[in-house]
């Protein structure tokens, strides 16, 4: 019996490893050509044969592709995204956590119907909503469009409210505590894990949107994004001499989002999962 265990977990540990490299592959294949020395596009190595820094040096000298401003344009729009969004996300799962009102479940189904339709079905309504407000090609629209929908996104949030035991707060009423002191002083204290959540996929969510990001900013270079600004270097006519330069602006822009997840990851397990026990 023991025996048969051990040939099970070893083929387990076997499986995970292949399934690692197969994950890791892509990544390391990247982050090797983005040192690479030699012009070509396709080489039958990945280890490159000489390592070079001009690859990232390129995406900030070269004036045709102003890499730096549409970091800063995606930065700028996913922190005022991610503090926009989180703010309605939780104050919009608290009410219905802790709120009875009439046709709260009514609501609850109608907004999970809607949460099965795409976003980019309405991007055609949406932009032309925005250029009559002469807000397209605009960061600005894209903090909106990003921000508008976070409400929709409310039942993880309210599945971890719903965790946290409703007798603390009427511990907290009979004290004379308002609604405000429940919710500023016992209840977000209680929630770091699911705001920090909430805030890490706020700010995923522009960092990596390309579909929006074009609709809205059409041919606006300067006010381009990352992803709007990686894909034109990688068109047919340019692929060639901006290819490597791509996987190094692919690395540069991977890095934010590590840092996030290494430093939260502890409250980012704790939101989803603990999110996950009730709806």
């Amino acid at each position: 019996m023991k025996k048969q265990k051990r040939i099970n977990l070893l083929l387990v540990y076997i499986t995970l490893a292949i399934l690692a490299v197969v994950w890791l592959f892509p990544i390391f294949w990247i982050l090797m050509t983005s040192f690479r020395g030699e012009g070509a596009m396709a080489v039958p190595y990945i280890i490159p044969k000489h390592f070079t820094l001009a690859n990232y040096a390129k995406l900030f000298t070269n004036d045709s592709f102003p890499f730096a401003r549409w970091f800063a344009n995606t930065f700028v729009v996913a922190l005022l995204t991610m503090i926009i969004s989180t703010f309605i996300t939780v104050a919009m799962a608290y009410s219905l956590s802790r709120i009875k009102f009439k046709f709260r479940n009514r609501f609850l189904k109608l907004a999970l119907v809607l949460n099965m339709f795409p976003g980019f079905m309405s991007m055609i309504a949406i932009y032309y909503i925005l250029k009559s407000m002469g807000l397209d090609q605009t960061l600005t629209a894209l903090v909106i469009v990003y921000s508008a929908g976070a409400a929709l996104g409310f039942y993880i949030a309210k599945g971890f409210f719903d965790t946290i035991p409703y007798s603390l707060d009427e511990s907290a009423m009979i004290d004379g505590a308002t609604r405000a002191d429940i919710f500023f002083k016992i209840t977000l204290p209680l929630s770091k894990p699911i705001i920090v959540y909430t805030a890490l996929m706020a700010f995923m969510a522009p960092w990596m949107d390309f579909i929006f990001a074009k609709v809205i900013l059409g041919d606006q270079t300067d006010k381009y994004t990352i992803a709007i600004g990686l894909f034109t270097m990688v068109t047919p006519e340019k692929i060639n001499n901006w290819f490597m330069a791509f996987t190094a602006g692919c690395v540069l822009i991977a890095i934010p989002i590590t840092i996030l997840f290494i430093f939260m990851q502890k409250y980012y397990v704790e939101g989803i999962t603990a999110g996950g026990v009730k709806g």
